[in-house]
């Protein structure tokens, strides 16, 4: 469908509909993070727990070990920061970050 043409009412699709697969992925969801988590390198033992526990699949792994957060999608929750058996993982202020 093109972006130009304006639909009427008949052809408005039903609410809470999936019309394409895989669109969540375009979708930028962590604006809404009032804070974000913060991994210490150093305390971090890459036990992944964080990355089962994740709603979002904002973990990032490779090879078995954690590579990073997606910030992009990443909403702010916590339950990684709560579920770190070592708290390797802090909650920050988004206010703290200027990127």
């Amino acid at each position: 469908m093109s972006d130009d043409k304006k639909l009427g009412w008949k052809e408005i699709p039903e609410g809470g509909l999936i019309i394409k697969a895989g669109n969540s992925a375009t979708y930028e969801t962590g604006s809404w993070r009032s804070s974000r988590p913060v991994r210490d390198v150093d305390k971090c033992t890459n036990c992944l727990i964080c990355w089962v526990y994740c709603p979002d699949s904002s973990i990032l792994t490779s090879e078995g070990k954690l590579t990073g957060i997606d910030y992009y999608h990443c909403k702010g929750c916590g339950i990684c920061a709560e579920e770190c058996p070592v708290k390797a993982i802090k909650m920050v202020d988004e206010k703290e970050f200027t990127d």
